[in-house]
């Protein structure tokens, strides 16, 4: 199952990136995660059912510095990644 996941509030400057990274790999969870230049936060994941409903549960809360105020999911075709990282902008 793949999820393209937006997540709004306070989620850049606080580690939600690398969080996200660290969760996604426990859960042997693939995709990539970026800010977005709007605050923020973007991700697509792909995982097994109850490893990514953890993921998405994981993300409606963040690491500990952030505030989640709302999470865009949609179904979304897999990319084919073999891991999961941060995406940097140019």
């Amino acid at each position: 199952m793949t999820r393209e996941i937006i997540v709004s509030g306070k989620v850049q400057g606080v580690f939600y990136r690398a969080s996200a990274v660290e969760m996604a790999i426990s859960l042997n969870i693939t995709g990539r995660v970026k800010n977005l230049r709007d605050g923020r936060v973007w991700m697509i994941a792909t995982g097994k059912e109850p490893e990514m409903k953890r993921f998405i549960e994981w993300n409606h809360i963040g690491p500990p510095r952030a505030r989640v105020d709302n999470l865009e999911i949609r179904e979304a075709d897999d990319p084919g990644y073999g891991d999961f990282s941060i995406e940097r902008h140019n």
